[in-house]
């Protein structure tokens, strides 16, 4: 038997995380001095109402090693665990795990998927998918690793406003680019970072652009599962995920809020595409 283990930054809907048997643990995060658990004290459209009224970014931090200890421990020595993190370039996340299955003395395979919200969230998918049909996990990690490799992720920025209160922009920047109605896509690279892809002056020109990269980056999608999450800008979604059916026919395209540790910085009006 094997059981799935992932911190919380999957985004993965309830229907979802049931459906496969999915244990959470989840990450801390902290808004105006009070902490709360990602998805147990703070649901994603909470969190959205927090971030912004709050006097400062919110911060997030990863479960300690002992959460994920506690995750392992739950289960018998015979039961084949695989756990998923964020990736390793954005979070302490999979080291915390990695010393977490020290202390379990456990046999959980760590698997970093150098993706965030649901970019890891597909690559928990495919795992349950694999195992659904029978497979080992000694043929399952492979498939995973070239899943993974494949992965595209990009970060769909509405609004600056998260950026420069994270410090990453000055405030003058932020103005400028918020009075020339500048979005700004940013892109999964080397090592599971983001970094900026373009800057886009206008919402048709950044919607129609999305639309071009995605078709610049492979012809057949039929296999293809897209994932999108959101900061509570549903209609944004719906009208991406349809015009992607339009466009390109895929095999599903699954839609879902996101959560606190990369609605952070994604800000209002953001979105995350995976695929």
């Amino acid at each position: 038997m094997i059981k799935i283990i992932t911190d919380s930054s999957a985004d993965l809907p309830d229907e979802l995380i049931k459906k496969y048997d999915i244990t959470v643990v989840p990450l801390t995060v902290t808004i105006d001095g009070k902490d709360f658990l990602e998805t147990i004290d703070l649901t994603p459209k909470e969190f959205f109402y927090k971030m912004e009224s709050a006097e400062e970014l919110p911060k997030t931090s990863q479960p300690s090693p002992a959460a994920f200890a506690q995750a392992f421990s739950s289960f018998d020595k015979d039961t084949d665990l695989l756990c998923f993190t964020i990736s390793s370039g954005l979070s302490g996340t999979y080291q915390s795990a990695c010393l977490g299955k020290e202390l379990a003395e456990s046999n959980a395979v760590i698997f970093d998927t150098l993706a965030g919200s649901l970019g890891h969230g597909l690559q928990i998918i495919k795992a349950a998918e694999l195992i659904e049909e029978g497979r080992p996990l000694e043929e399952i990690i492979p498939e995973l690793k070239i899943y993974r490799e494949k992965m595209n992720i990009l970060v769909l920025l509405n609004t600056l406003e998260n950026i420069v209160k994270g410090g990453r922009l000055s405030k003058f920047q932020g103005t400028v680019a918020k009075l020339l109605n500048i979005k700004v896509i940013l892109d999964r690279v080397e090592g599971g970072k983001v970094e900026v892809l373009e800057k886009i002056r206008g919402t048709k020109k950044f919607q129609k652009r999305v639309v071009e990269l995605i078709g610049e980056r492979g012809n057949d999608f039929s296999q293809i599962t897209f994932g999108i999450t959101h900061t509570g800008n549903i209609e944004d979604a719906e009208s991406l995920k349809q015009e992607l059916i339009r466009m390109f026919k895929p095999k599903d395209v699954i839609i879902n809020y996101m959560g606190a540790t990369m609605g952070t910085y994604a800000g209002k009006g953001g979105m995350i595409l995976s695929f």
